[in-house]
């Protein structure tokens, strides 16, 4: 169980740090739907949507090599190896970028933008450039500077986006002739939004100076080209991933049902803010995957390490269990994040989305066996079965569902990669997971989602809305701990109150 309690203990920290700094994040959703129009929430998302896939295309999986190969090489020549290989390459890549900003400007349907492709080129150049010293905070088990850094780098964003959208314009306002005038274009609203991103990725990198001037012009090429090979597949993995996590966004923009091109960036707006109320899920996905994949690699030596990862996939289930229930019991709190009422009709594919994003955090847990076993190719293969998934789905159903065939598309493959994963890996690498109480699980917890929707149509009021709300989610949560009772009471802290 110290295993347990270790994973538990930096996840609480890199877990913790991605709740705060995404809860700070999160307040940009009232704010810029609040400030900026749907259409150009909109366009704003489709970018946001491009910019994942280059991550991936500038890190090429050298962040999960590092941590492969930093349990097996000279820690400092993976340090130094993995280093020069990102900063030349994103240099090349940064580069390559803004030399086609105008043709993927016009991909992107902001043609009358392209400045855009070119700031997003420099954040995700700084970001690739902060993935190994931020990846060696963590080898090094550092959380709590991991944690402020990740931190004071989203308050940057969040202070720059308020001044620059809320604070100026009001400024001008007063006083159209102040000096401000000269430098700010009211009309740029969305490219105030990357500037502030942009600051965002600069700082962090300046704050983790110290870790990223830490190593030596030196390249072991025998250990890149191994590190190339292990990570390889990754980008292929990875890029899959993407078209299931965002390219949903763009293909809704191409094909959406309306009979403009704002109106169908109107749908891509409502769509993405409607997705971010899936927030809860995702930040649990995040923090388990920042503590969990160096964790599962120095677990694997131990002579239970499979029981080890079936109790952690438990308590990781219980988790996103009562997090779905948290969103979905009390949903008509949490859409007054949308500050735009007319976003409000796209609620109906929450659900669907939080359970997309709980059979992905499942995928993440299960897909150690491949990782531990440098199969890296075989979750490059699962993830292009979910991406063609995606793709197919939503190229058939869009035209004519819009975005709710974007949320199923999303569910599908990601319920599909769940499965082909446990299916393949307990082959390869068995590992005792207890699936069909976890299946049970979630079930009911979806079951009582359902159940109180149902009586708050009948019932209406919002003492009895959140006051029935509350009822189910203590007797869920009752009902775990009767049922885990024995698990429970061997952790920390909450083990001495159910003995």
């Amino acid at each position: 169980m110290s295993g347990i309690k270790q994973l538990a203990g930096q996840t609480l920290w890199y877990g913790g740090s991605s709740i705060v700094a995404k809860l700070i994040n999160y307040l940009l959703t009232p704010l810029l739907t609040g400030l900026l129009t749907i259409a150009d929430y909109g366009e704003m998302s489709m970018v946001y949507s491009f910019i994942p896939f280059m991550n991936i295309i500038f890190t090429y999986g050298m962040e999960t090599a590092f941590f492969r190969f930093a349990q097996q090489d000279n820690r400092k020549d993976v340090y130094n190896t993995s280093s020069l290989s990102l900063i030349l390459t994103t240099v090349f890549f940064s580069v390559v970028l803004i030399l086609f900003r105008y043709p993927i400007a016009s991909l992107l349907k902001v043609e009358h933008h392209p400045e855009y492709i070119t700031i997003s080129a420099l954040i995700i150049g700084f970001d690739a450039l902060s993935t190994i010293p931020f990846s060696k905070l963590r080898l090094d088990g550092r959380p709590k500077k991991f944690a402020s850094i990740k931190i004071l780098g989203i308050l940057v964003n969040f202070i720059s986006v308020y001044v620059l959208l809320g604070v100026v314009p009001g400024i001008l306002e007063k006083d159209p002739h102040h000096w401000l005038k000269t430098f700010y274009n009211k009309d740029w609203a969305v490219g105030y939004v990357f500037v502030a991103n942009l600051l965002q990725s600069i700082i962090t990198l300046l704050l983790l100076s110290k870790e990223f001037l830490g190593f030596k012009l030196h390249i072991s090429k025998e250990l890149w080209r191994k590190m190339l090979l292990y990570g390889m597949p990754l980008i292929l993995a990875g890029f899959a991933g993407m078209v299931n996590e965002t390219f949903d966004r763009i293909m809704l923009g191409w094909w959406a049902p309306a009979a403009t091109e704002q109106a169908a960036k109107a749908q891509v707006g409502i769509y993405s803010a409607c997705y971010k109320l899936s927030i809860l899920i995702t930040l649990a996905v995040q923090g388990f995957r920042m503590g969990a994949e160096p964790f599962f690699f120095k677990q694997s030596s131990s002579e239970n390490a499979t029981r080890i990862y079936a109790r952690v996939m438990k308590f990781f289930v219980i988790t996103l269990c009562l997090m779905f229930l948290a969103v979905m019991l009390y949903l008509d709190i949490w859409k007054h994040f949308i500050r735009n009422p007319k976003m409000w009709v796209g609620l109906k594919v929450v659900p669907i989305l939080l359970l997309a994003n709980m059979f992905v955090g499942i995928y993440y847990n299960l897909s150690i066996w491949y990782k531990l076993g440098n199969k890296t190719i075989a979750g490059a293969y699962i993830t292009l079965i979910g991406a063609l998934v995606t793709l197919v789905i939503n190229y058939v159903f869009i035209p004519r569902y819009s975005y709710i065939a974007c949320a199923w598309a999303t569910f599908l493959a990601y319920g599909t990669m769940m499965v082909v994963s446990y299916i393949w890996g307990q082959k390869e690498y068995r590992v005792p997971y207890a699936w069909k109480k976890l299946c049970a699980y979630i079930i009911i917890a979806v079951i009582l989602s359902f159940i109180h929707r149902g009586m708050v149509s009948k019932i209406s009021g919002s003492w009895f809305n959140y006051g029935s709300a509350t009822v189910l989610l203590l007797l869920y949560t009752l009902f775990i701990l009767r049922v885990e009772k024995k698990e429970f009471q061997r952790l920390p802290l909450i083990g001495k109150f159910l003995r």
